[in-house]
């Protein structure tokens, strides 16, 4: 058995060839290719008869074997990910969209990759304070996203339903901003995903890295919301119902990101979308740290 040593953190455990492809992948590498590189750095470790070994000698040889695979860009991103790690930098990722673009999915993998273990829907906000607040006090906080406006009176305005909308991502907003408030002051690392995430709405800091998920068409939708009921008890016929008003509001939340400067990423495949927002998060977060250091 070979045991990996962190002399920073004083722990020693077992090498794992499943934690150290999960590690890889986290700079976007295929999965394929992170378990061969694994592969051949246990291999190495057991053909040099290694009984100890340093995340540190890990990481370098983890290095040599992405170039040799000719994967510069690859293995840059790995030593970044890795010392950020080490650094425990907290981050907190908020994926914002409609109904069905795939955000609950995006989020998932998102914080299997970067090893996040707190993963937050805001539907899951709006369930506890309807339980805390009556249909009497908040009515449109005690329906769908897109069938808040009938729970309303008379509405001023072009559209009642993005006014219900609007309402209800006021009151959930508030839910929100409380759970944020606390990941930053105890700096842990967490995703909230949901349709109130609507920029404009939610208080950001520097560390937070906020994104606006779309589909490219209402065909596009129409399939997510047949494959999602596939695998989940929520029907299709019900969303597909209201899939125009669903349109509707992602072309809302689509014009508050572009009002407030969000990222707005197009979901076409998961691993194409997953591999945008780290690079986006690795970039912005190379060049903070870039500018800590000039400071």
């Amino acid at each position: 058995m070979i045991i990996v040593t962190d002399p920073e953190r004083k722990v020693r455990l077992p090498f794992s060839r499943g934690i150290l492809t999960r590690s890889i992948t986290l700079a976007g590498v295929d999965v394929g290719i992170a378990y061969i590189v694994a592969t051949e750095v246990q291999k190495e470790l057991e053909e040099r008869s290694v009984k100890f070994v340093t995340t540190e000698e890990i990481r370098e040889l983890t290095y040599r074997r992405l170039i040799g695979h000719g994967l510069h860009e690859a293995a840059k991103r790995y030593l970044f990910w890795r010392q950020l790690r080490r650094l425990k930098v907290p981050i907190t990722i908020l994926l914002g969209g409609a109904t069905g673009v795939g955000k609950s999915t995006i989020a998932t993998e998102l914080a299997f990759r970067l090893g996040i273990r707190s993963v937050i829907g805001t539907d899951t906000i709006r369930e506890v304070m309807r339980k805390i607040i009556a249909p009497e006090l908040l009515p449109s906080l005690h329906t769908s996203s897109f069938l808040a406006w009938k729970a309303m009176g008379p509405v001023k305005g072009d559209s009642p339903l993005i006014r219900g909308f609007e309402e209800q991502v006021r009151h959930v907003a508030v839910g929100v901003n409380a759970v944020l408030e606390r990941a930053h002051r105890e700096g842990f690392n967490t995703v909230i995903e949901g349709i109130h995430l609507v920029p404009g709405y939610i208080g950001l800091q520097e560390r937070d890295f906020m994104y606006v998920i779309k589909v490219r068409s209402r065909k596009d939708l129409e399939a997510r919301f047949y494959e999602r009921a596939r695998y989940s008890k929520r029907p299709a016929d019900y969303y597909l119902e209201h899939i125009d008003a669903i349109m509707e509001i992602q072309g809302f939340i689509e014009d508050m990101a572009r009002e407030h400067g969000i990222p707005v990423i197009e979901n076409v495949e998961l691993e194409r979308t997953v591999g945008t927002i780290m690079e986006d998060i690795m970039d912005r977060l190379m060049e903070k740290m870039g500018r800590e250091i000039r400071d």
